[in-house]
């Protein structure tokens, strides 16, 4: 490993440490402020007016960020930097995308 590429690999540790901090929070506060919205709570007590976005889309979003955060945080540092800061980048896309689709009304 080049001296270039340790604070690569260190901010790519960071980021995925951060993200997997964040994906509980992240999904309880979106759905929170879902709910708190009319059609949340329209939903929630009726069941009325509720997503078309189905839920094993909201828990592959999850798994997907989930696992692939462990994945970047077990990869060696020192082989195969870029495929390490792929899986940061998808674990990121679908932890930004799961809490859109929370957000949108899901």
């Amino acid at each position: 490993m080049t001296t270039a590429q340790r604070p690569a690999t260190r901010h790519l540790t960071g980021w995925s440490v951060t993200g997997l901090v964040l994906l509980l929070p992240t999904v309880v506060l979106a759905w929170i402020a879902a709910l708190a919205t009319e059609r949340g709570s329209r939903c929630l007590t009726y069941g009325e007016q509720c997503s078309s976005v189905p839920g094993g889309l909201l828990h592959g979003l999850f798994w997907t960020a989930l696992a692939t955060g462990v994945l970047a945080l077990a990869w060696p540092r020192t082989r195969a930097v870029s495929a390490r800061a792929g899986a940061v980048l998808v674990q990121w896309a679908a932890q930004l995308a799961l809490g859109v689709l929370i957000l949108s009304g899901a």
